[in-house]
């Protein structure tokens, strides 16, 4: 069974909405599972610590659990159309498998939440897919192929799966964007199984 690490953070749920969707993409694959983790909040008060498991939703994600996985789609809220800092801190904590090329061959992709129809969604999800290039990753988007990408007039672009939140965080994901969440969890799902076999 290959596995897909589904990494996020999410201050206001929308993001872990497509987290979720994006895992019943990935499941829908046979022979792929998906593991679901997030990351703490960061602080700027030296003091500061959160506890070791979360109060609710998925564990806070470990080294290993990228050491593991079979390919790894990142998604993270706009912050001025750029990944969030509490992502951004995990990766940037990553440089030991950077030097061992642990993700090198891997696929990946990123999903992102904005607040507006033009809130960065382009850009953030740029933001999350340049480190992973350093990682020497196979980076996957959204094909024009699938057709919710020409008939959205809410989320979702070439460069991965988004949503339109709302200034609330209250709006609910449409149905483009759902299915452009399935399509890419099923995308990257495909490309783990097809490099699995050709490495077996």
């Amino acid at each position: 069974m290959g596995e897909i690490l589904v990494l996020y953070y999410s201050r206001f749920g929308a993001t872990a909405r497509l987290a979720e969707l994006i895992c019943r993409g990935v499941e829908e694959v046979d022979g792929m599972a998906a593991r679901l983790r997030t990351v703490p909040p960061v602080s700027a008060a030296c003091e500061a610590s959160m506890p070791a498991v979360p109060e609710s939703g998925p564990p806070y994600a470990e080294l290993a659990d990228l050491e593991a996985c079979d390919g790894l789609i990142l998604g993270s809220p706009t912050r001025f159309a750029n990944m969030a800092a509490p992502l951004k801190y995990f990766i940037d904590g990553t440089s030991g498998l950077w030097l061992k090329g642990t993700l090198s061959g891997k696929p990946a992709a990123a999903f992102t939440s904005t607040a507006s129809l033009h809130g960065g969604q382009e850009t953030t999800l740029i933001t999350m897919l340049l480190p992973l290039l350093h990682h020497g990753m196979l980076l996957t988007g959204l094909p024009y192929t699938e057709p919710a990408l020409n008939n959205t007039r809410t989320g979702g672009t070439p460069y991965g799966a988004s949503h339109v939140a709302g200034a609330r965080s209250d709006q609910p994901v449409s149905d483009d964007e759902r299915t452009l969440c399935l399509a890419l969890g099923r995308r990257v799902a495909q490309l783990a199984l097809e490099l699995k076999r050709g490495r077996a």
